[in-house]
């Protein structure tokens, strides 16, 4: 029994309508959604770094170039945001946690991650969602860099999660023992984020 029209239109283009959250609808296209402006860099990347911090024993401030010389990861899954649209079958490559968690040594402590994003950006998950299959750092997507619009040079990947929590812009992570609500969380957005509990707002 289909739960309505979105999810006929699953059935009809071929998928299994059991990936489809609810309140969710099909899309192939890649809506571009975002706080603020897009981020502008320079074409070589000069200048640019990404930190990891807090709850760590030694702190990181990777160049582009250190960034892209660690191990990588290419996972296709799929993502839905919490404006009701869901785009199967989106390829992500890029650095996984566990790169990151072994150089900086993050501490038992850590419970809880904060994406850190131009514009002051923030997003939180518990830190266990950065160690999931498809949790990455992601450098590219469907086998092309991140489009400026998506987020390039790097964006986060947090599967399980709606994908507000999947920081554009990516330039730090912070490791912390407590959780601390991230941009959209201050607005009233749910914590979680479980698309599968439609965990869209927190009131």
């Amino acid at each position: 029994m289909f739960r309505g029209r979105a999810e006929k239109k699953v059935v009809e283009a071929g998928y299994d309508p059991a990936r489809l959250p609810p309140g969710q609808y099909l899309t192939e296209k890649w809506p571009v959604l975002h706080a603020g402006s897009v981020a502008s860099y320079p074409a070589d990347l000069a200048g640019w770094d990404l930190r990891v911090w807090g709850e760590v024993e030694t702190p990181l401030t990777l160049t582009w170039a250190q960034l892209n010389e660690l191990p990588t990861v290419e996972v296709t899954q799929d993502i839905h945001c919490v404006t009701r649209w869901s785009r199967f079958d989106t390829t992500f490559a890029g650095v996984p946690w566990s790169s990151l968690r072994e150089l900086a040594g993050q501490k038992p402590s850590a419970r809880f991650a904060v994406a850190h994003a131009e514009a002051g950006f923030t997003a939180n998950v518990p830190v266990e969602f950065l160690e999931r299959e498809g949790a990455m750092l992601a450098t590219h997507a469907d086998g092309k860099p991140l489009g400026e619009e998506h987020g390039w040079p790097l964006r986060l990947v947090i599967p399980g999660k709606y994908f507000w929590k999947s920081a554009k812009w990516l330039r730090g992570i912070e490791l912390l023992d407590r959780d601390q609500p991230g941009f959209w969380e201050r607005y009233g957005y749910h914590n979680d984020a479980d698309p599968w509990q439609e965990q869209r707002y927190g009131f």
